[in-house]
């Protein structure tokens, strides 16, 4: 597989997100989608593209915002995809409707040479929380903006205010060590969980306006599916995932049990809702 170069600072972002991680996030396309589609819509409707707009999706992941939004700016308008992860961009351009006006890079946004002043609009969903350097890479990203640029993104709040991913992290730690703890402004999921600090680096990186509203979710990870989906899910993807990489089959087994026993009390019909919460971002260029 093919990797990036980057900001040194990024490789092992990079090398995650082209390696097995990336993979599993890849191979969850279509479920992942269905769980994240509402705040896809919402994006798009606090972004507001018009038509005949070039539009940046920075962290496109497997290319779902960016066909919506080549569709709203279309027929005149334009919309790339930029990303680390090779597997996932695969599936982009794999589901990418024929015709529409887009094109994925497989690249860093912190050092990615974009054209100076090309683009009306800067979105992201879940992808602009991961770098190392975040002032560096908003200030790249601000040169590709036109004077009369503007900025929407969307990133999670903090880890309660999230339990539907963490609630399954916390059943798993009944069974394994805790992972070692992530500084609060180290790059992953909750990077921009402080409305401090992202105000802090959009200014240091040249944006002005900015606004942060936060956003309440349900958020069901069974997708429809049922306890048992919901309990694959976690083990799939996401913390509770990554706690027990490298631990013997009977501890996951023992793991398993306790999310489900966790997850018990959420079901709804095929449904299992746990709370979410986002940040809606929006700025505009200094």
């Amino acid at each position: 597989m093919v990797q990036p170069s980057g900001h040194e600072q990024n490789a092992d972002q990079i090398a995650y997100w082209n390696g097995p991680g990336g993979q599993k996030w890849a191979d969850r396309q279509a479920a992942q989608e269905i769980l994240l589609g509402p705040i896809a819509d919402l994006l798009i409707a606090r972004a507001k593209p018009q038509a005949g707009e070039r539009v940046m999706d920075i962290g496109c992941g497997s290319g779902a915002t960016t066909i919506a939004f080549a569709k709203a700016v279309a027929p005149n308008g334009f919309a790339l995809g930029l990303d680390v992860s090779g597997p996932m961009l695969a599936q982009a351009r794999a589901i990418a409707p024929k015709g529409l006006p887009l094109d994925f890079v497989l690249a860093d946004a912190t050092v990615y040479p974009f054209d100076p002043a090309s683009y009306d609009l800067l979105v992201s969903r879940f992808g602009v929380m991961f770098f190392a350097d975040p002032v560096a890479s908003f200030t790249n990203l601000r040169r590709a903006l036109k004077p009369s640029g503007r900025l929407a993104f969307i990133c999670w709040r903090e880890p309660r205010e999230n339990p539907w991913m963490m609630a399954p992290l916390m059943a798993v730690y009944k069974h394994v060590p805790k992972m070692p703890p992530v500084g609060p402004e180290d790059p992953g999921p909750f990077a921009f969980a402080s409305e401090e600090r992202v105000t802090r680096i959009l200014n240091g990186a040249g944006f002005t306006d900015i606004a942060m509203q936060p956003h309440n979710l349900a958020m069901d990870i069974a997708i429809g599916g049922g306890l048992d989906a919901a309990v694959d899910g976690a083990l799939q993807i996401g913390p509770a995932n990554r706690a027990l990489e490298g631990h013997p089959p009977e501890t996951r087994e023992a793991a398993k049990a306790s999310i489900r026993e966790m997850l018990t009390p959420y079901v709804k019909g095929q449904a299992v809702a746990l709370p979410g919460s986002v940040w809606v971002v929006t700025a505009k260029v200094a």
